[in-house]
């Protein structure tokens, strides 16, 4: 955990989230700022800046937060309407907190 990052206090309960789901490794809560009808972010909860931090070791994890995100589509019974997961990396690609991060998004085309 990094003491100022927002969502580093999220997974740990330390600031407040309206929590979809949460299990040892991954965390997923409601966007403040939605841009769909539907959007959660995605975290893993061990703290990584961006995708451009990655490494090899890392490759479970993020496919344990893409599992997530299907089951979140089944959980709120989008599954076979769709979704979209998308991830920013960096300043130019609009990244805004530095904690890796999916959205989660659904609820109207495009």
């Amino acid at each position: 955990m990094t003491a100022a990052c927002i969502f580093c206090k999220i997974a740990a309960h330390e600031s407040p989230a309206e929590i979809e789901y949460e299990d040892e490794d991954v965390v997923a809560f409601k966007d403040i700022y939605p841009k769909a009808p539907i959007h959660l972010l995605i975290i893993p909860r061990r703290h990584i800046e961006s995708l451009a931090r990655l490494d090899g070791a890392d490759a479970a994890l993020m496919g344990r937060c893409l599992l997530v995100a299907r089951k979140l589509g089944e959980a709120y019974g989008i599954a076979e309407r769709g979704y979209r997961v998308n991830c920013h990396c960096g300043p130019e690609g609009g990244q805004v907190v530095y904690h890796l991060h999916f959205h989660f998004l659904a609820g109207r085309r495009g």
